[in-house]
């Protein structure tokens, strides 16, 4: 069994949204600091986790170990684009497969999204960190999680065991901030 920590990254408009309408994340909810924030840790992730239509699109990325959940394949298959991902379909298989597959067997996995993909995980973040920038709205727009907006975002971690942390100032000409969702233990 991988020794893994699993530990999510999102940032939500006040509404619980995560992209537009369009399910793309739009520049008005993309702050230096949240950017800062999220680069540094994805730097110090032994593996990224996300669906096909999330991708942090930094310079590192290209040097980042990932998986790529998609329909796509059956089980598990290498990504004919990318040598460092790993394509993998959690009806064919299961998530220690494909880390397997990949090569990472410890360390610290990043989530970040999409909102399938975090609700996957939603019983085995130690951490969930969500940054939230409390002056955008986004109407019609991509909630981060399954459930939103009939609950908040911090309802539904709070639900699946996770305890709030002190919230961080990431930007605070926009009173961006970002809360660590713990499970205690």
């Amino acid at each position: 069994m991988p020794d893994l920590r699993i530990e999510g990254y999102v940032i939500v408009s006040a509404d619980g949204m995560l992209a537009n309408a369009d399910r793309v994340m739009p520049g008005q909810l993309k702050f230096e600091g949240d950017k800062k924030f999220f680069t540094a840790a994805l730097d110090r992730a032994d593996l990224i986790v996300h669906g096909r239509h999330s991708h942090e699109g930094q310079p590192n990325s290209p040097r980042r170990t990932r998986i790529i959940l998609t329909r796509r394949v059956g089980a598990i298959a290498p990504d004919p684009s990318n040598p460092k991902a790993t394509l993998w379909n959690p009806a064919g298989a299961a998530f220690e497969a494909a880390c397997d597959f990949a090569k990472v067997h410890s360390g610290t996995v990043a989530v970040i999204g999409g909102p399938d993909v975090f609700g996957m995980f939603m019983d085995r973040y130690h951490t969930f960190w969500l940054s939230q920038a409390p002056h955008v709205r986004l109407p019609g727009g991509e909630p981060c999680f399954p459930g939103v907006p009939e609950r908040s975002p911090q309802e539904i971690l709070a639900a699946h065991g996770l305890k709030a942390g002190d919230p961080q100032i990431l930007d605070p000409a926009h009173e961006v901030s970002v809360t660590p969702w713990r499970r205690p233990g």
